[in-house]
């Protein structure tokens, strides 16, 4: 099942003048996307940071935890369009990318964009989807255009993947391939919330409808406004000793992992554009040695396929291994 529809606005009076400080609009989306998923602040701030980055979003957890919500909110900050796809056994390649058809009145061919063409796509439970469907993702995901009948199509240039997926010992569900994994920004698992703020969810569910309960916290930027912070985080200073010390922590992991494992120079380069973005989010211009480390795990886990608690070990080892550089800013 496909709907394609704008993403939901904020209200006038919540714009954000144009050209604001980024720094003071990045603060802004942050408080606002925080209110949309209670007791979840860290959370919140990691997809944002994704999202910020330029990459796409993998959330994996258990059904009924706010995944869907959270790519929903994501959606409303990036504006413009919204598709969401309910991947299912039986999705066809061609109900994702689109197809061409002959029309017999203008006897030509025609192409009919599927959801990809959106801003954000939510690829909902994508791991219920067939192996060759999910591949059709890749191509849009890794170079913002789709290739149907030999012909490329360009996508929005800030084209946001936003899948989710339940657990694998779920029924019915497909591994996703390396290839694809290695396509998103990071992966997040939500968990479950804290007793208070389950308390006070149902207590809210009381007083608003299923679909009002946004946060109201602080002004939204619209779509265009998104491109010019992607480019504001794109700039964060990176010293060249914080870029030594997350290209080490990489080869540290390669070399306890053996082999061809571990993450490629693909996945450094995500993470320091992660990195760049969560210090933006910390009201920084600069990327500081715990920044690489506080989103190591979120953009590594997706990339290195070992079970929670021994890639955590794996990370913690190679983080303990390798020298933190030291001096003003990390420089």
């Amino acid at each position: 099942m496909t709907t394609v529809q704008p993403a939901a606005a904020p209200p006038a009076d919540h714009a954000v003048p144009v050209g604001s400080p980024p720094l003071e609009v990045i603060g802004r989306m942050r408080r606002w996307l925080r209110g949309t998923l209670r007791g979840k602040d860290e959370v919140c701030d990691l997809a944002l940071a994704c999202l910020l980055a330029g990459g796409h979003l993998l959330i994996e957890d258990a059904p009924g935890l706010g995944k869907t919500t959270l790519a929903k909110a994501l959606a409303v900050l990036a504006g413009g369009r919204f598709a969401r796809v309910q991947c299912t056994p039986d999705l066809l390649p061609s109900d994702v990318t689109g197809f061409t058809l002959y029309n017999q009145q203008s006897r030509q061919f025609e192409f009919h964009a599927g959801p990809v063409f959106a801003d954000v796509l939510l690829a909902d439970e994508i791991n219920r989807a067939t192996p060759r469907t999910q591949s059709a993702l890749l191509e849009a995901m890794a170079e913002r255009q789709v290739t149907i009948d030999g012909k490329p199509h360009p996508l929005p240039g800030h084209f946001f993947v936003v899948a989710t997926q339940n657990p694998l010992e779920h029924l019915g569900t497909y591994p996703l391939p390396e290839a694809q994994l290695d396509r998103f920004g990071i992966r997040l698992r939500i968990g479950y919330p804290a007793r208070g703020d389950e308390v006070e969810l149902l207590r809210m569910a009381r007083s608003v409808g299923p679909e009002d309960g946004h946060g109201e916290a602080g002004s939204l930027p619209t779509g265009i406004e998104l491109d010019r912070l992607q480019r504001f985080v794109a700039g964060v200073a990176v010293a060249e000793r914080v870029a030594a010390y997350l290209v080490d922590v990489g080869r540290e992991l390669r070399a306890r992992l053996g082999g061809d494992r571990g993450p490629s120079p693909r996945g450094l380069l995500v993470w320091q554009r992660v990195a760049q973005a969560w210090g933006a989010i910390e009201g920084r211009e600069h990327v500081t040695p715990d920044d690489v480390r506080h989103v190591a795990a979120p953009v590594l886990g997706v990339r290195i396929d070992l079970p929670r608690g021994e890639f955590d070990g794996l990370l913690d080892a190679a983080l303990a291994a390798t020298a933190v550089p030291v001096g003003r800013q990390g420089a």
